[in-house]
């Protein structure tokens, strides 16, 4: 959890300073990123396996 906090203030601090230079260039940034944050969330198993149906 904590390693995810470190992250999210890493990245934020990117973002604000590519955003001091230019704004567009930030927001296209942001969007590729919070895009690589979701494929990785989702490529991560879950905790608790389903049954199958008929199992």
């Amino acid at each position: 959890m904590l390693l995810t906090v470190v992250e999210v203030v890493c990245v934020l601090a990117v973002l604000y300073g590519v955003a001091a230079i230019y704004v567009p260039a930030a927001l296209i940034l942001g969007g590729l990123l919070g895009v690589v944050a979701v494929e990785q969330k989702l490529a991560v198993p879950s905790a608790t396996h389903r049954k199958e149906p008929g199992s």
